[in-house]
């Protein structure tokens, strides 16, 4: 039994035990869906009853800051992906005590629990799987994510086909000192040979997985073999896979795929094709694509523990009758909370009614739903806005079936960061006019005037300049750019079509070079390469005229600075942190990026 007294429904569900969390931001949990390397995975509802997953770190990772910055990043990128087969992120908390995230529940087991149980599959479940997950890795590394930890138990098996899970996170672990301390992130039965020998991790790395998951379905055991992870490390490395079980059909995509050289390596279209071209029959994914046995088990990940009970609101306190012949006093209903180190000022008083009858509802308090009765925080919402990438000449383009899946959905605002209260009333309208009055400022605070008097330095005209904002570890696909107004700044495909020549943006990032404002155009020259002798600051972006219209990834090494002027009226330093992928993948660059937003340029002479 669990702490909240039930047991789950199904025996791949366990309870909670008293060291886990009743609530994990805003969501009641309802049992423990599985552990792994780097958290726990517990079963929770969203408040419409819709079953959710949601991972909480372990604590050793959540003290390292380096995987809290790399984590965060991670996490919005994740957020990015929309596909057919992937379970989407759709909450997330970075900044808390505990990190987690929560993503659409599958009901479907894991492919490692499903060949475990049943063994290896038919041909055709495979050719169909491998489809599904490399349509998934063509999503994933459009939004310039490498999953890097590809492996059966991050693929489940749903009734009308595959879907990967943890894409991209095993990246916030791999700078962190706990890799070499014991804690195992990856599986190394299932990694590629520049992971095996620190190499380079590149999409390339993803396939050569593809390759190993494609294999183990077929076979039902690993073709490097078992025992200690360093003997499996060095025969991935050194050795030759073991495909003598392999049916013949499935020989051509797996072998290219396991391709010491990434270079070497299909493209995920071509794995695609090479599925097609292996199958008797045109591959189309359908609610028939498991054996019998497999899809038979599925149904019992649907039978689910109703959602967690909310705590009942207290009951209304009845005022007390006057006595005969008394004079009523007036009665002002209970004020709301205020949020910590806020006092409402300017508030008009209550106006004054009579004592209600006992147990009566107080005229103009309507009983409120059941969720704002709750003695949590609902849930928050939201997708950050993302415009899928393009893709190079010699780079792979989306298969022709199943477009939609390489369509990112409509915009949506991004989600506010949670707080844990429930403001309401006059708190709430006096907190939104804080926010929006504090909007409205240069440097996005609620400051006032005098930022110089807390120490801010001046501009040229003598007013206070905004206060720089950071953004570590920006991953830029190619062709695309940022926009320096967007908080936070987030890589979008360039513009194409008539009226949007070479766009408007800030900062592109285009082939093997930068380019500030109009690409192939800045009329008066916005970056500045800084030397190693300068600082990047807002006065040394103000003082250096060496302005260019462009910049070549040749002349940048890790930590070379770039200040940028956009023509919007922001100032801006570029720190190259890296990039990463080949000529066949989509490369990216990662950049840290401190912004100063409507910041004035220097004096004119």
């Amino acid at each position: 039994m669990d702490p909240m007294g039930s047991a789950p429904s199904a025996d791949f569900l366990q309870p909670l035990k008293a060291d886990d969390p009743a609530v994990v931001g805003g969501y009641r949990l309802a049992a423990v869906l599985g552990a792994g390397g780097m958290g726990k995975v517990y079963l929770s509802h969203t408040p419409g009853g819709r079953p959710i997953a949601i991972k909480v770190i372990r604590p050793e990772f959540s003290e390292d800051p380096e995987f809290r910055r790399r984590f965060q990043q991670e996490v919005r990128a994740a957020e990015r992906v929309q596909g057919l087969y992937t379970a989407p992120v759709i909450d997330s908390d970075t900044e808390g005590p505990q990190p987690w995230l929560a993503t659409a529940y599958v009901p479907g087991p894991s492919l490692a629990h499903a060949v475990a149980r049943h063994g290896a599959l038919p041909v055709r479940s495979v050719l169909l799987l491998t489809v599904g997950v490399a349509e998934a890795l063509h999503v994933i590394h459009g939004a310039g994510i490498v999953h890097r930890d590809l492996k059966p138990a991050n693929v489940l098996l749903a009734s009308d086909g595959p879907r990967v899970i943890d894409f991209g996170i095993a990246r916030a672990a791999d700078s962190t000192a706990l890799t070499s301390t014991g804690v195992s992130v990856g599986t190394p039965a299932f990694m590629a040979p520049e992971q095996a020998s620190a190499g380079t991790v590149t999409p390339a790395t993803d396939v050569f997985a593809l390759g190993q998951i494609a294999a183990f379905t077929a076979i039902g055991a690993s073709v490097f073999g078992d025992g200690p992870s360093h003997a499996v490390l060095y025969r991935i490395v050194h050795e030759d896979p073991d495909l003598s079980a392999l049916p013949e059909e499935l020989r051509p995509v797996v072998t290219r795929c396991l391709s010491r050289d990434p270079a070497d390596r299909p493209t995920l279209t071509e794995v695609i094709e090479l599925c097609n071209a292996a199958s008797e029959a045109p591959l189309r994914q359908g609610e028939d694509w498991l054996p019998q046995a497999v899809a038979g088990s599925l149904t019992e990940r649907l039978r689910l523990p109703a959602p967690a009970p909310v705590p009942p609101a207290q009951p209304p306190t009845a005022a007390p009758t006057p006595a005969p012949g008394a004079v009523p006093t007036a009665v002002s209903p209970q004020a709301p909370a205020a949020a910590p180190g806020y006092t409402p000022t300017g508030v008009a008083a209550a106006p004054t009614q009579t004592a209600p009858a006992p147990g009566a509802v107080p005229p103009g308090h309507p009983t409120p739903p059941p969720y704002a009765q709750a003695s949590y925080s609902q849930p928050q919402y939201g997708r950050p806005p993302y415009t899928q990438p393009s893709y190079a000449p010699g780079h792979s383009t989306p298969p022709p079936f199943h477009p939609q899946g390489f369509v990112a959905g409509p915009p949506v605002p991004p989600r506010p960061k949670r707080t844990g209260l429930i403001v309401t009333g006059a708190v709430a309208a006096a907190v939104v006019g804080l926010v929006v009055i504090g909007s409205l400022l240069p440097d996005g605070s609620a400051k006032g005037g005098n930022d110089k008097a807390a120490g801010g330095a001046s501009s040229p005209s003598g007013r206070p300049d905004p206060q720089p904002v950071a953004y570590p570890g920006i991953d830029v696909p190619q062709n695309h750019q940022l926009m320096f107004a967007d908080n936070p700044p987030r890589p979008a495909e360039e513009p194409t079509g008539a009226g949007v020549l070479y766009g408007h943006a800030d900062l592109f990032f285009y082939r093997d070079t930068l380019f500030g404002d109009e690409k192939f155009g800045s009329t008066n020259g916005k970056l500045v390469l800084l030397n190693n002798s300068e600082k990047g600051s807002l006065e040394t972006c103000r003082a250096v005229t060496r302005f260019t219209e462009k910049i070549g990834l040749d002349q940048l090494t890790d930590g070379s600075q770039v200040c940028v002027l956009s023509k919007a009226g922001h100032i801006a330093v570029a720190t190259f942190r890296g990039r990463t992928g080949g000529a066949k993948e989509t490369a990216f660059i990662t950049v840290d990026l401190t912004v100063w937003r409507n910041a004035e340029p220097a004096a004119k002479n």
